[in-house]
């Protein structure tokens, strides 16, 4: 792991420059290649990741393919908030993590929800790079917040939409209990920026962790922060709510490092390419269902899904 400075880290890049231009110049390796080289032989790198179990999965994959092509890695997956593992990115702490281009936009950048440019993917690495920070290319699937209910209770009141859900809650009160963990419920392409979105207020909020969230939609609240991609949606019987007037920022999974040390190590590119291209939608949710509802560790299941795609050998 480097806990040098951007300063030294730019200045350490610069001095194997001649070296790794060779290699650089190659090109064209797939995912396998690169590991069957052992391109990252010698080098020593930290993958974070957040606290949520999508999060650490998407840590664990990495650290396995990495280490497959040689490199050591430590492990600083699980680490609390976004504002915090991007800090411990930009401190050297960790060497990568994966985010999402709706966070990149919003909370590491400073935009709004609102304008937000059609290509957010380009226009987030395009921001960053000016922090020195470069987000490999996304994978296909998209992460994203939405409301849920307990679908007995969606029927019952024929909720389908955050529209639906607005007008509810300001007739029903006493049933506008929202149960969201402290990051949603702070940010702004979170809570406060959805109810300014939709004209309404939750009448009450009850502040979980994410984990705790799901099985608690229906117990002590009736409405619930939830991931697009979780797994917990289906086993927990809960309908989540369109959000028809397009509130939510897309959330696309990519992982962000220093340029540095993508300039030193441009292998880490060409291994993460076929791996991050084979994440769908249905691929990720179902690794996570794996991992939230039957129990597995992520790391067992990230090294099988890795295997059985034939990305690790």
């Amino acid at each position: 792991m480097k806990t040098t400075s951007a300063k030294a880290k730019t200045l350490t890049a610069f001095g194997a420059g001649l070296v790794l231009m060779l290699t650089a110049c190659g090109g064209g390796e797939t995912g396998g290649d690169a590991a069957a080289d052992g391109e990252l032989a010698g080098a020593e790198l930290a993958v974070g990741s957040k606290e949520f179990t999508e999060s650490i999965l998407l840590g664990q994959i990495t650290a396995a393919a990495l280490e497959n092509a040689g490199a050591t890695v430590e492990d600083k997956t699980g680490i609390s908030g976004s504002a915090t593992v991007r800090e411990a990115l930009e401190t050297g702490e960790v060497d990568m993590y994966w985010d999402y281009t709706g966070t990149g936009w919003v909370n590491i950048l400073g935009n709004t929800t609102e304008d937000v440019p059609e290509d957010l993917y380009a226009a987030v690495a395009e921001g960053d790079a000016a922090n020195n920070i470069a987000w490999l290319e996304p994978a296909p699937f998209e992460n994203t917040y939405r409301i849920a209910v307990p679908t007995a209770f969606a029927e019952e009141n024929n909720l389908t939409t955050m529209s639906d859900a607005a007008a509810y809650i300001q007739e029903n009160p006493d049933d506008g209990v929202v149960c969201a963990a402290s990051e949603f419920i702070n940010r702004d392409d979170g809570l406060p920026g959805l109810e300014a979105a939709y004209g309404f207020e939750f009448s009450s909020i009850v502040e979980l962790d994410l984990n705790l969230i799901y099985t608690q939609i229906g117990e002590e609240c009736s409405f619930g922060e939830v991931f697009s991609t979780d797994a917990r949606v289906v086993s927990n019987d809960l309908t989540v709510l369109e959000d028809d007037q397009e509130f939510f920022v897309e959330y696309q999974g990519a992982m962000t490092l220093w340029q540095e040390t993508l300039d030193e190590y441009p292998a880490i590119a060409e291994i993460m390419a076929p791996i991050s291209e084979a994440l769908t939608n249905e691929t990720i949710t179902e690794l996570n269902g794996r991992i939230d509802n039957d129990g597995e560790e992520p790391r067992d299941v990230a090294e099988e899904w890795l295997e059985s795609e034939g990305l690790i050998g």
